[in-house]
């Protein structure tokens, strides 16, 4: 006897938990081929500041921790999405329309890349930081600090490998995230949603939201609460709109040049440097 299939409305990410929009809203995941996959939430404004609040909330617990500490939650990551690899690839194939081997390069090269960040998380603070020469009795030091809240518009093209290349940045430094996924392809930031949730990540550090970014962006962008913003998933014309919004609340806006750029290529340190900022302190010295 055949079975009627139940089609599956997944949720948003936001605070540790999984709400359902208080929009009601929802819209039909195809994948390349036009073929139904499941429902996603279609996050709202108020969402948006729900996510807001939860990631500034976290944000003192993250960003106090150490920076040791914050590699071996990052590494958790990588290890429980390795877990998982057979039902990324899955949807990876599904929603980018590539062949299993393809995909199964792509989701390697996304744990493979929060392992990466993992190991940056305890060498920032050489790497950007400085003993400062000075002429007087005293020390100069500058040492990085992160940024605070960041708004990310994930990669629209890179479902997985694109969006763990802006997101994994964001979490080594000790800032904090909300993040819009991909709109035609959610399900790898959905299920990397449950893998987040299922780890080490305390709630609200990392809040994920499924939409439109040229929806939910702006209202990000003007949110008084974020410090920092990624426009990449805005794409070229969107993002000259996203940095109008910001500068309002005088924001660090990522600049993301052309299309999007290549995610199999080994990241540099760019994104980690916009989600600091320089401290200096200085300090007398002994008699």
């Amino acid at each position: 006897m055949s079975r009627v299939e139940v089609a599956k409305t997944y949720k948003l990410f936001i605070g540790g938990k999984f709400p359902r929009s208080e929009s009601g809203r929802s819209y039909a995941v195809t994948d390349s081929k036009g073929r139904f996959l499941a429902n996603a939430s279609h996050a709202s404004r108020k969402d948006v500041r729900d996510a807001v609040v939860a990631a500034r909330k976290a944000f003192g617990g993250w960003s106090g921790a150490t920076a040791y500490n914050r590699g071996q939650v990052l590494y958790r990551v990588a290890e429980v999405m390795e877990g998982r690899r057979d039902q990324f690839v899955a949807e990876v194939a599904a929603c980018e329309g590539l062949p299993t081997r393809k995909a199964e390069s792509i989701v390697d090269a996304a744990v493979d890349r929060w392992v990466w960040y993992a190991g940056w998380t305890d060498k920032v603070a050489s790497v950007f930081g400085a003993a400062n020469p000075v002429a007087g009795p005293y020390f100069s030091f500058t040492v990085p600090e992160p940024t605070g809240v960041v708004g990310v518009l994930a990669p629209q093209k890179s479902s997985l490998l694109g969006l763990v290349s802006v997101m994994a940045p964001v979490l080594a430094t000790g800032c904090t995230a909300v993040v819009v996924s991909s709109a035609e392809r959610p399900l790898p930031a959905i299920t990397l949603s449950e893998v987040l949730a299922t780890s080490d990540v305390p709630g609200g550090v990392v809040n994920v939201l499924t939409g439109r970014a040229l929806e939910l962006g702006p209202w990000l962008a003007t949110h008084a609460d974020v410090n920092a913003i990624d426009p990449t998933g805005a794409g070229p014309t969107g993002r000259v709109e996203i940095a109008r919004e910001a500068a309002g609340t005088v924001k660090r806006v990522l600049d993301v040049p052309g299309e999007e750029p290549d995610w199999t290529r080994q990241p540099g340190l760019g994104r980690l440097r916009t989600y600091l900022e320089p401290k200096t302190v200085w300090h007398p010295m002994g008699v």
